[in-house]
């Protein structure tokens, strides 16, 4: 009995540390996918991701923008001037979450908004280490969109090997720690094919782009 009993937590263990790396090189690969969609979804939180999601846009990758889990004291004029390169995109076609705090309150908030737009395809932008639990909580929220990952990684990470840095390890094992319970949650979601309700999202609309929808 004790025999099969260090057997299982062995294979356990083994099956952990696999996961792990899997997800680790997964997670240190850049951007390649060059697919448009109907809008794009930024998770804020990390570095360059919202640029990263304006220049997709401009690139004409999508039609819409949605920068979700931006701070309720944090202005669009302000994010503006952070890219002023883009501020004609600001005018047409960007919305602003200000709702979500985390990751699951971000899938719901871009659930929200991919179902007011009818949309069935997004790009999702945010951290490379982020993506994995990014994707398992939007596929939850949403599961008949295609998503489409757009990884940013940050420059320590294009710098190097993300085993040579304890800080970047320390990283990643904390995200996989993350998306182990947001593995869970789908299968559980999965299992009891539950139809995720409309999310209360507040979503900020430009005034020309409300007056836009008014019309379809």
């Amino acid at each position: 009995m004790l025999r099969w009993a260090f057997r299982l937590v062995g294979a356990a263990a083994l099956a952990f540390c696999a996961g792990f790396l899997v997800f680790a090189a997964v997670a240190s690969q850049p951007a390649s996918s060059t697919d448009t969609a109907d809008g794009i979804v930024a998770l804020t939180g990390g570095e360059a991701r919202i640029d990263e999601a304006l220049r997709l846009l401009a690139d004409h990758r999508a039609k819409r923008l949605l920068i979700s889990g931006v701070n309720p004291r944090t202005t669009r004029s302000a994010l503006e001037r952070l890219t002023p390169e883009y501020t004609p995109l600001f005018d047409c076609c960007v919305d602003i979450g200000r709702w979500a705090q985390d990751t699951v309150e971000n899938a719901d908030e871009a659930q929200g908004w991919a179902r007011q737009r009818g949309f069935t395809s997004l790009i999702v932008v945010t951290s490379g280490y982020h993506m994995a639990r990014s994707l398992t909580e939007l596929g939850r929220a949403m599961p008949d969109v295609e998503l489409i990952p757009h990884p940013v990684l940050a420059s320590g990470q294009r710098a190097e090997a993300w085993w040579t840095s304890a800080s970047a390890t320390r990283l990643l094992m904390v995200e996989y720690l993350k998306l182990l319970p947001a593995l869970a949650r789908r299968g559980a979601a999965r299992l009891f094919s539950a139809d995720p309700a409309p999310a209360t999202a507040s979503i900020l609309i430009p005034p020309r782009a409300a007056s836009d929808a008014s019309l379809n």
